[in-house]
């Protein structure tokens, strides 16, 4: 199993880099496509046919109507991961968030936790993702700890 990365423009590419970086991480394989549910929806379509039993990640901004387009065309799980703008004061992150009824694609906003949804997606299936998933969790739990204990022993209490 794997993930396809789709992006609405190839502006999206550094974005989707992030993503892939910890897709690496993970032991997760990922293809990137460039594809518009606006100007090119049949290319979309023949993205969406030519795989099943992988994990969709859609990256579009502004108006995101390529999440919803996956999410209807396929069973496979679709994660949206806009990039966030200022330009618009972050108001167009609502076209990622508001779906009509029967599409749902769920919606990660931050590259890194956007990887670790699709790891914990493959490792319902794949050993190694699920001990790296562990790993990765384990080392975070980790740092909330030592975090706690600097500041402790830093306060003087």
């Amino acid at each position: 199993m794997k993930a396809i990365i789709i992006m609405g423009s190839k502006s999206d590419l550094e974005f989707a880099k992030k993503i892939a970086k910890k897709l690496e991480d993970f032991g997760v394989k990922y293809d990137m496509r460039v594809a518009s549910a606006h100007k090119t929806p049949e290319r979309v379509l023949e993205i969406i046919r030519s795989h099943d039993d992988v994990v969709f990640i859609t990256i579009a901004g502004r108006s995101n109507a390529l999440s919803g387009f996956v999410d209807a065309n396929t069973s496979c799980p679709v994660i949206a991961c806009p990039p966030y703008s200022d330009k618009f004061a972050g108001v167009d992150i609502f076209s990622s968030l508001r779906m009509p009824s029967g599409v749902a694609p769920m919606v990660v906003l931050e590259p890194e936790n956007c990887a670790l949804a699709v790891a914990k997606i493959i490792a319902l299936r794949d050993e190694s993702v699920r001990r790296k998933v562990e790993e990765y969790q384990r080392k975070k739990k980790e740092e909330v700890i030592r975090a706690d204990e600097e500041i402790r022993h830093g306060s003087g209490d």
